[in-house]
This record gives C-alpha cells, sequence and structure tokens, in this order.
C-alpha cells in the first residue's frame, strides 16, 4: 500500500471507531433508562431471533465466549426476563427462552434503537447509504478470511 493509502486507511479506520465508540456511549445512555445494558439487549435481541438455543450457540452468534454469556443469563433469569429449560437427553445444556417481560423489554429496546437510527445514519441522503453499505460490505468480505487466524493478518 503506498503512503498516500496508508494514511488515508488509518484516518478512516480511526474515524470509524470513533463513530463505533460514539453510538455505543449513547445508546448505552438510553438502554440505561430501560434496565439495560448493551450487552444484556445484545443478548435478549439475538435470543428473540433464535428461541430455544443453548448458551453456546448464543455465545456463538455474540461472538464472546461462554463464559460472558453465562453470567449474563444468570442476571436476566434472576431478573425473570429469560428462562432455562433443560434439553431432553442433555443434562449439561439448557435452552433459553425470553419470558413475557423480557419480550416487552426487548420490543421497548429495539423501539429505541430503531428511533436512534433513523434520527442519525437514517438522516443522511439514500444515496450516501448505499454507497456505505457497499463499502462495508467490501470491508466485511476482506475480514472474513482472518477471522479465527490471526496470523493470516499480520503480513
Amino acid at each position: 500500500m503506498n503512503d498516500t493509502k496508508t494514511t488515508t486507511a488509518a484516518r478512516v479506520w480511526f474515524r470509524f471507531l470513533r463513530i463505533k465508540q460514539r453510538c455505543q456511549t449513547i445508546m448505552t445512555q438510553r438502554l440505561r433508562e430501560l434496565g439495560l445494558s448493551i450487552a444484556q439487549f445484545d443478548l435478549m435481541s439475538t435470543l428473540s431471533e433464535a428461541e430455544g438455543i443453548t448458551q453456546r450457540d448464543l455465545a456463538e452468534k455474540l461472538y464472546v465466549t461462554k463464559g460472558n454469556v453465562s453470567g449474563l443469563v444468570d442476571r436476566l433469569v434472576e431478573a425473570g426476563l429469560v428462562l432455562r429449560k433443560g434439553i431432553p437427553g442433555d443434562r449439561r445444556s439448557y435452552a433459553l427462552y425470553l419470558t413475557e417481560p423480557g419480550r416487552s423489554l426487548v420490543a421497548q429496546g429495539m423501539a429505541v434503537q430503531m428511533a436512534f437510527v433513523e434520527e442519525t445514519l437514517g438522516a443522511l441522503p439514500n444515496g450516501d447509504m448505499e454507497q456505505m453499505d457497499n463499502v462495508l460490505i467490501a470491508w466485511r468480505d476482506k475480514l472474513r478470511p482472518l477471522e479465527g487466524d490471526p496470523a493470516k493478518g499480520a503480513k
């Protein structure tokens, strides 16, 4: 990569990280008003799309360890937002389900999230969003071969 392209790529990378952090900070504040952390909302919204999955499967979907999910699930079970149900023939795993209050809270969180998206990203011109979507897809496609093999990225 030439110096100009490297400098531009670094500038875009750091701008992307700062925007991500700002978005996360704002969403943290807004979800906190519902009594949820980002991690809890992420887990519950993912579970709302795939109820009945195990903690292991949920951890894979969230790109975190099973231990991280276990602690979050414990707290959400205690709060009455998630249920663990035994899986017939498997004494070590549990299927996870949202309770009715859990479903209601996810719906509220999704409304908060969609309002934030509309007031920020949704306020950009359609052409800009299409262009950004194309760039993000291309970037994602560059990342996929590197997942699970950190040595590939060290060139």
